[in-house]
């Protein structure tokens, strides 16, 4: 028999270290923390589901962080029976043995399948914002180009190396953009007749 503890990451999920405490005091045997963008396919709830062996205890800390629907949760229920599975769910206060939450009522755990829906969808909705949020976060490969160039040159910048050795292996067609890259970066000058803060040159009118 093992006890597993199982937390789906969402942006709604605002109690993780409390329930990896609950979790590790109740004595799980290992506690599966499942990232938000695996959301469609959660393939460490899957794995978990199809290794349970009879009489292991599954703890989650609400339902609706654990299933995504009432369809998730009755296929959960009827392996549940099947395998004599016992289901803690932490923040709902079921324990389907009956040890714990002595004070959960029948119609507090009907509650709980009614609301699941509803918080199973924010929850979708919670991880598909992250998602979509790491991947406008994701650098063109024609900047990440730029900017690799720009951390070499001032690399080699800081490291001692002259400007007309940086600007050979640079690629650029001037000087005056190797200049122009440890300006951006903040880099000052602090050799040969290149010293200080590097300034613009204002044209006269």
């Amino acid at each position: 028999m093992s006890k597993i503890g199982y937390l789906f990451l969402s942006r709604s999920l605002s109690t993780r270290e409390e329930d990896l405490n609950w979790m590790n005091t109740f004595g799980c045997d290992c506690i599966i923390e499942e990232e938000a963008i695996q959301e469609k396919m959660r393939p460490q709830w899957r794995k978990m589901v199809t290794e349970l062996t009879k009489g292991d205890v599954v703890v989650v800390s609400k339902l609706s962080n654990a299933f995504r629907g009432l369809r998730e949760l009755g296929a959960f229920l009827g392996l549940r029976h099947e395998y004599n599975i016992r289901l803690i769910s932490i923040h709902d206060r079921i324990d389907t043995s009956g040890e714990l939450f002595p004070s959960t009522t029948q119609v507090d755990v009907l509650d709980a399948f009614g609301s699941l829906p509803a918080e199973a969808i924010s929850a979708r909705r919670s991880s598909a914002r992250v998602l979509r949020l790491r991947k406008d976060q994701v650098i063109p490969p024609k900047t990440q180009l730029r900017l690799d160039k720009e951390k070499m040159i001032v690399s080699m910048y800081q490291a001692g190396h002259q400007v007309e050795d940086i600007w050979k292996v640079s690629g650029y067609k001037s000087r005056t953009s190797v200049f122009r890259v440890l300006n951006r970066n903040g880099v000052q000058l602090n050799r040969g007749r290149h010293q200080g803060p590097i300034k613009r040159t204002v044209k006269n009118k």
